[in-house]
């Protein structure tokens, strides 16, 4: 069977205390925009971090380095931002791969634009799996490969829009690393790509809102964003508030 070439752009980082990631992003609902704020914060303590509206994980998975997307709801926390669509996952830094002093770490990057697709998971800070490629470079492969990955390796997996190149792995890298996603989270990216079992109820990218912060030297934040930076809890979380109104109205028209 080939599968379809993944076209999404991520560039994500999950903090997981739960054994149910999928369940909780399933249950929806407003997550903490304190929380997000703090971490956003934490992540990037030489950046001014104001706020942005609110965005769905399918529009802010792959952010420009200008941007930050923060979603944070009890046992499950999302960071997407540009420094995790690195080629070596294994040489990030420890302060973005245990800030919240989870069980477990995933990091998952694709870019179509490069074919590259890339993901790591750890345990406690410690690394079990690392893999990252492009179509034609395995540029990291660390740790013992998954079950999971077996039917890859085996060319169970080949892509449909390209003719066989000798040179090239023997499945799509973006595939491979949503397919990590799939394994890890319980949803993919992609799903016109996705793996045919995926679950009918599988968590969708476009109704998981993530809080939105802009990203400026310390200091140099221009003035119009830093008076909407307002501090108190009740205004902090308007932008989610706009965007699950907005949300609710879709829905219900529908």
């Amino acid at each position: 069977m080939r599968y379809s070439v993944v076209q999404m752009k991520a560039s994500t980082i999950w903090y997981v205390d739960t054994s149910d990631p999928a369940a909780v992003l399933r249950a929806g609902g407003a997550p903490d925009y304190g929380a997000a704020r703090a971490l956003a914060g934490q992540l990037h303590p030489d950046n001014d971090v104001v706020p942005l509206p609110a965005q769905s994980l399918d529009v802010a998975a792959g952010p420009d380095s200008s941007a930050l997307y923060v979603g944070c709801w009890p046992g499950v926390t999302v960071v997407c931002g540009a420094q995790f669509a690195v080629p070596r996952p294994s040489e990030l830094s420890e302060a973005l791969i245990r800030p919240l002093a989870s069980e477990r770490t995933f990091l998952v990057g694709m870019n179509p634009d490069i074919g590259w697709g890339g993901f790591a998971h750890w345990e406690r800070g410690v690394l079990r799996r690392s893999f990252s490629a492009t179509r034609v470079n395995i540029l990291e492969d660390e740790g013992l490969p998954m079950v999971w990955e077996r039917p890859f390796w085996a060319g169970e997996h080949p892509m449909s829009d390209r003719l066989p190149d000798p040179g090239r792995l023997p499945f799509d890298p973006l595939h491979f690393a949503d397919t990590a996603n799939w394994q890890w989270l319980g949803f993919c990216h992609d799903h016109s790509a996705a793996e045919p079992d995926l679950a009918a109820d599988a968590p969708a990218p476009a109704s998981i809102a993530l809080a939105g912060f802009a990203l400026y030297p310390l200091g140099q934040a221009p003035t119009t964003h830093m008076s909407r930076d307002i501090t108190s809890a009740g205004n902090a979380g308007r932008p989610f508030l706009n965007w699950l109104r907005r949300r609710g109205s879709r829905q219900h028209l529908h």
